[in-house]
């Protein structure tokens, strides 16, 4: 699992059948991975500025409850309290 903060949206008009409905964050890892922001689908409603918990590969997947979808990266929680991560 990865904590990030919320940088973003985007926005996609002509997706997978499977992902139509669904709302994509951008999401910058709060620890450097070395892979850079990471694009997760948003089944929970975070909004920019928010940390948030990130679920990557097969998790994500079962976490956004979209098992059959092309989902690498879901963001399962957004964090309370993280005033040591700003």
């Amino acid at each position: 699992m990865i904590i990030g903060k919320v940088v973003g949206s985007v926005v996609s008009t002509r997706k997978n059948e499977n992902l139509i409905g669904n709302k994509f964050m951008i999401v910058e890892p709060a620890h450097k991975t070395g892979t850079g922001n990471i694009v997760a689908v948003d089944n929970i409603g975070a909004g920019i500025g928010e940390f948030v918990l990130v679920a990557t590969g097969s998790a994500a997947r079962i976490g956004c409850n979209m098992a059959s979808s092309p989902v690498d990266a879901a963001i399962v929680g957004i964090i309370d309290d993280g005033s040591e991560l700003k």
